[in-house]
């Protein structure tokens, strides 16, 4: 197959002449301008359609095929521009345009004959650039494909296509699965490494390609150079299906490194007990010191993994006993292989049973001869002499018979720990008497905090999210201008014309929200990019800049028209998260902005409640002076002064008492009863005597209470103090108060609901409640 490396009709513009036509022609191509482009090639230099820039080797219709401009892609084709031009890296337009997945530029290059087969300069042909997880790659790939592109292509520096795509294997399986079908070499190994495809896969965890590789006969046993298989990637990431795969293909499953580590060394190491028992099981030696002089029990015991230490006892206990010379195995080497094998191949087989036996539905009985015959024709891993020992054990009766269910499920010839469906996952147990648990109420779910992907908006151009912008770079020549010293007029500043374009980089716009880059940011804007745009966790720019207190970006933001009332998966609004910081600053000119102020958040919680929590005096006294509602309550019944408390700013405790002290006074006076209620009470019967006798015990009880010296209050008014406002509602319901002749007792109580006084915690929570209570009785007495 024809692999060239490089192109005999693209040429390097040389002469003042032929350059200053080549980049006029780029100039064109970049403007679209088709009348001025068909003028110059008409008139200009001889061949100057194929003619490449000297600095980076840029034809037209590589710059045409940059830009995804399919109709002068066609233009320049028609005006016999050659589809292999190529740059100085050795880069064909087909190349570009596969690596951005540009399949439509792909499909008309290929149309137009471009050759598939050529290389770079590293030795890479089109199918490296096609290896990407994007729906359009593998577009590219696979017209590439369907044009014989060659796929056992090896890079200059060593490494086959195969081994590259399965190194992508967890994002680009069914691509490198495609390039398997068209013929790659299973057993290519990269040069440098010696890594195989299927160790590769094996790394990746990637079951589908691990099995594609070993059906086009992959080599399980191959090496690195660190003496590394297939089964030591497969056990270093627990992937228990691929182990199993490698064992139904006879893979050495204990094979030890230079470092003399076994895959159940890898396996213990990561705390993986599935993998430990099969590897255990499929004739890894627990016995076996590395180099270190670990066993993988020590491995395990070492990195704290309890239950892989646990399956590694019974596994060294299990291999000292069959070590003795007069033990028998129940279980063989042979055999094991043979059940993982037929249950790698259950569907195949089935469908071959039905085929032998003449039958179009699933059998479950198949003849003696049908059943040899059908393994051997499907290349069983196992001898005659030991096929016959599982006829004897599945045929016991001499009937010629044997049952396919018996022979799939492996318990005639292994016992129950040993068969693959031990493996499964077990069902979850029932509890005793039947009885099912009361569900109890849980609280509200909430969303994940990671947009799906599904839900992200994903440029046309790039194929990147649109919160990653392109980064400002200022393109001008710091030797003569920098900030300091900018240029006099815009036209002076000729650098564009002898510095080479800063390539783009493309970074979060919260990362330069946070940075206060307003450039990258005014530049983002101007291509379109929605102001409002969340990131992956939700937030917008103005809530990012509310969060790390950049007035100078909210502002900019604002005067964009920025949503103030945008918010997260919390339905945190900005206004939430910059009283959260205790941005006072922020949070005034998101209120002038429009902002709603009593906004509710998923538990209830509002800005003000916020602010409560950041202890900032000032951003909640400008909230309660833009009418916000300090009566609000959060799910858990608590309103603002209930959480000042829980925080203990005194500062906030004041302001907010006086608010709540204003709203009570600004409740309607009840009027006095009327001197017929009067004379009705005067004239009410006297007490029963059972009821006196509870006044006197409960006055027993009080007074013997050895926690509290209550005087006595015989003969004397009743001037217990009544409080009316939220706080004194608060303040008994959470702990029990009790007053007698003018003398005031609070029972201790702290913030967990404990009744040890004794502790420091509880000490300062009752001071700071009581020394509440106190003070507030004491401004009801001064008014």
């Amino acid at each position: 197959m024809e692999n060239t490396s490089k192109s005999v009709v693209s040429r390097v513009a040389e002469g003042n002449l032929e350059v200053l036509q080549i980049y006029k022609l780029l100039q064109y191509v970049r403007e679209k301008n088709k009348p001025q482009i068909n003028k110059i090639v008409a008139v200009g230099v001889s061949n100057l359609i194929n003619l490449t820039e000297p600095k980076q080797g840029l034809g037209a219709l590589y710059q045409a095929s940059l830009d995804r401009d399919e109709d002068l892609v066609q233009f320049l084709l028609s005006l016999k521009a050659h589809p292999d031009i190529q740059d100085k890296k050795g880069r064909t337009p087909l190349m570009l345009a596969a690596q951005l997945g540009y399949y439509n530029i792909v499909y008309l290059l290929i149309t137009n004959h471009a050759n598939v087969n050529l290389t770079d300069e590293e030795g890479k042909g089109v199918l490296f650039y096609c290896i990407s997880p994007a729906k359009e790659h593998a577009l590219c790939l696979r017209m590439a494909l369907s044009c014989n592109a060659n796929v056992n292509n090896v890079s200059n520096s060593g490494k086959p296509l195969l081994v590259f795509a399965c190194e992508n294997a967890k994002d680009c399986e069914d691509i490198c699965i495609s390039i398997l079908e068209k013929g790659a070499d299973p057993n290519a190994v990269d040069q440098v490494t010696r890594c195989s495809a299927l160790m590769e896969a094996s790394k990746a965890g990637a079951l589908k390609l691990v099995r594609a590789i070993l059906q086009k006969e992959g080599n399980p046993d191959l090496l690195d150079q660190e003496g590394r298989c297939a089964a030591h990637f497969a056990a270093e990431g627990g992937f228990l299906e691929v182990l199993q795969v490698l064992s139904a293909y006879s893979a050495d499953l204990g094979i030890s490194s230079t470092k003399g580590n076994t895959p159940l060394h890898f396996a213990a190491a990561g705390g993986f007990n599935e993998c430990c028992r099969f590897l255990a099981q499929r004739g890894c030696n627990p016995k076996l010191k590395n180099l270190e002089g670990q066993l993988p029990s020590q491995v395990a015991k070492s990195n704290g993994h309890k239950a892989a230490l646990k399956e590694l006892k019974k596994a060294e206990k299990m291999h000292v006993k069959l070590s003795a010379p007069d033990a028998v195995n129940p279980n063989e080497l042979w055999a094991i292989t043979l059940h993982d094998w037929s249950c790698q191949h259950e569907a195949t087989l089935r469908k071959a049973f039905e085929i032998a036996e003449g039958l179009d539905k699933p059998v479950e009985n198949v003849s003696v001869d049908n059943f040899v015959s059908t393994l051997e024709a499907h290349r069983v891993p196992v001898s005659n002499e030991n096929l016959q020992k599982i006829i004897m054990e599945h045929d016991k009766n001499r009937e010629g018979v044997i049952n396919v269910n018996d022979f799939l499920k492996g318990l005639k010839y292994l016992q129950k720990a040993f068969v693959i469906s031990s493996y499964a996952p077990k069902p979850a147990k029932k509890e005793k008497g039947g009885k099912e648990k009361k569900s109890s109420k849980s609280a509200a779910s909430l969303p994940i905090c990671t947009m799906p992907p599904e839900q992200i908006s994903i440029r046309e151009d790039s194929g990147l999210p649109y919160y990653m912008i392109e980064s400002y770079q200022p393109f001008t020549d710091t030797r003569r201008f920098n900030p300091n010293r900018p240029p006099i007029h815009p036209i002076e500043n000729d650098s564009a014309w002898y510095i080479d374009e800063p390539e783009q980089i493309y970074t979060n716009i919260n990362y330069c929200v946070k940075t206060g880059d307003l450039e990258s940011l005014s530049l983002a804007f101007i291509q379109k990019v929605p102001v409002d745009i969340k990131d992956q966790f939700f937030k917008t720019p103005l809530m990012t800049a509310c969060i790390c207190g950049n007035y100078r970006v909210a502002k900019f933001l604002l005067s964009l028209r920025a949503n103030v009332n945008a918010v997260d998966q919390f339905n945190w609004t900005p206004l939430h998260h910059a009283c959260h910081a205790g941005h006072v600053d922020i949070a005034i000119m998101l209120v002038q902005s429009g902002a709603v102020v009593d906004a509710v958040a998923m538990n209830g919680a509002t800005p003000l409640m916020r602010a409560v929590e950041s202890c900032r005096f000032s951003c909640v006294e400008y909230l309660i002076k833009a009418g916000a509602n300090v009566m609000a309550k959060n799910q858990r019944d608590q309103n603002c002064l209930d959480i000042a408390i829980n925080y203990g700013d005194a500062r906030i405790i004041d302001l907010l008492m006086a608010k709540f002290n204003k709203k009570d006074k600004e409740k309607p006076i009840l009027k006095p009863a009327s001197s017929a209620q009067e004379k009705m009470r005067i004239r009410s019967p006297a007490k029963s005597v059972s009821a006196a006798v509870k006044k006197d015990l409960r006055d027993n009880i009080i007074v013997k209470n050895p926690k509290f010296t209550i005087r006595s209050g015989t003969n004397k008014s009743d001037i217990s103090f009544v409080p009316k406002t939220a706080l004194t509602r608060h303040i008994r319901m959470k702990g029990d108060t009790v007053e007698s002749a003018g003398t005031l007792s609070v029972i201790p109580y702290c913030a967990t609901g404990c009744d040890d006084s004794s502790s420091r915690r509880c000490r300062k929570d009752k001071t700071l409640k009581i020394s509440i209570l106190l003070r507030y009785r004491q401004k009801q007495g001064n008014q």
